[in-house]
């Protein structure tokens, strides 16, 4: 009887320890494309900072949005569209006018980031 339940143990510690293995892996495996994803290096670790301030990735936010690409003057208007479509007192819903604050904010905090490599742009000629 003791035999038997010793065998037991062992065939489910190996069960757990495989499954726990294979987690392990996948864990790697979707850390390493996310990385991929950011684009590595500084760039990559301000998009995830960007990502975990506001709590959304920048396709997330889009998507909210409806956007295609970051363009100010497309946000705004679909900003203010969406927010005034979900207000409250017009029975929208205030969990959907959160959502749409916080993409707002994200693709904010992308702009922020991204005007002051576009103004350095060439630099000017004083001959």
């Amino acid at each position: 009887m003791a035999k038997y339940i010793a065998q037991i143990i062992v065939l489910g510690a190996q069960v757990v320890g495989r499954a726990f293995a294979r987690a392990l892996k996948q864990e790697i495996a979707a850390s390493q494309e996310a990385a991929k994803r950011a684009g590595g290096g500084p760039e990559g670790a301000r998009r995830a900072a960007a990502n975990a301030s506001t709590g959304l990735t920048l396709e997330e936010a889009m998507q909210i949005l409806n956007i295609e690409k970051v363009d100010p003057e497309k946000i705004s208007k679909n900003y203010e569209h969406l927010f005034a479509v979900n207000d409250k007192s017009k029975g929208g819903s205030f969990y959907l006018q959160s959502k749409i604050v916080r993409a707002k904010e994200r693709l904010d905090a992308e702009l922020k980031q991204t005007s002051p490599n576009s103004e350095q742009g060439p630099s000017k000629d004083t001959s």
